[in-house]
């Protein structure tokens, strides 16, 4: 088995990006994670990630105190998984993004 990874970094913002990691063989996608982050206090830090950890697709919405709530995906494609993690995180980082900040405020 031919196992190729991919990993590279799509800047959004100066402050924002998204890191993208998939593995596949052939054309198959085998596993994927990929994370919205912005940087902030010098060090860049994942707001919400998709991944195949534990076998099965699903977001992780990181919160500021370090918990993360999990979304499983219903896709049973992990290629299919991935195209909507991506499309998702492309059009709705702002939101993410004001969450989390929203977030920190609070707890300042």
């Amino acid at each position: 088995m031919d196992v190729k990874i991919k990993e590279f970094i799509r800047p959004i913002t100066e402050n924002c990006r998204i890191r993208h990691k998939h593995s596949r063989i052939k054309t198959k996608i085998v596993e994927f994670s990929v994370q919205l982050e912005i940087f902030r206090k010098n060090k860049w830090i994942p707001i919400v990630r998709y991944d195949t950890a534990h076998g099965v697709a699903h977001r992780d919405q990181i919160h500021p105190d370090g918990t993360v709530d999990k979304t499983p995906i219903f896709c049973l494609d992990y290629g299919d998984a991935l195209v909507f993690a991506e499309r998702d995180l492309i059009s709705n980082w702002r939101g993410y993004i004001d969450r989390f900040l929203k977030e920190v405020k609070k707890n300042d």
